[in-house]
């Protein structure tokens, strides 16, 4: 029996958990259907046809990604908070990402991120091109940790592994580095090592008593 109560959010919802888990290829109005337990008239009523379920789909990845809220007492500390939450939301979504990017609406998606980060690069007492050097540089650092990520995820298993190739004489007679990189990194870690160094340095010598936090 078809299920009679529907929404567009729910049509939605369904539909971007069956792109996140097979990609865009596996989303058919059938399947859709069947999964919501509705017929497939009932999904066109909702959303139209694929190509607008697509669109949609896009639109409110674009709205999900405009949810990040700073959080730290802090700018450095909310600066890195909106760096560590944007790379948390991209690789939760990497094929409705993949959408966004191939519609032309990559910049509008990254927006949001952006201002939350101008006004926390404000607060540390950045301004003018100083301040969209940060803002740009912390963005382009999110992104290009994450898809070096991915790329190491997707590769294929390497023969020898990087722990294989460490030594002291390869580590210029350091064993504790030598330890230290025979060991798998921990990609959380390491990207908040990394952009809260770029963070620091981006900062050093910025006024925070210029800053107005709004």
């Amino acid at each position: 029996m078809a299920r009679s109560a529907l929404t567009r959010d729910e049509v939605l919802a369904s539909a971007a958990a069956l792109v996140r888990q097979h990609g865009p290829g596996a989303l058919t109005m059938r399947k859709l259907a069947a999964e919501l337990g509705t017929a497939v008239t009932s999904i066109y009523w909702h959303v139209g046809n694929r190509e607008s379920l697509l669109d949609a789909l896009v639109e409110r990845t674009v709205e999900e990604m405009g949810t990040l809220r700073p959080t730290g007492r802090l700018p450095a500390d909310r600066i890195v908070s909106v760096a560590r939450g944007l790379r948390r939301e991209l690789r939760a979504r990497p094929h409705l990402i993949a959408m966004v990017h191939e519609r032309g609406l990559t910049e509008r998606m990254f927006l949001p991120a952006q201002q939350a980060l101008a006004h926390e690069v404000h607060a540390a007492g950045l301004r003018g091109a100083r301040a969209a050097d940060a803002v740009r540089a912390v963005q382009i650092h999110t992104v290009g940790f994450l898809l070096v990520e991915r790329n190491r995820e997707r590769s294929p298993v390497q023969s020898p592994a990087e722990g294989d190739l460490w030594s002291e004489s390869t580590a210029d007679g350091d064993p504790a580095l030598a330890r230290a990189l025979s060991r798998p990194a921990d990609p959380d870690r390491l990207f908040t090592t990394s952009v809260r160094a770029l963070v620091d340095g981006l900062l050093a010598d910025s006024d925070p008593s210029d800053g107005d936090r709004g």
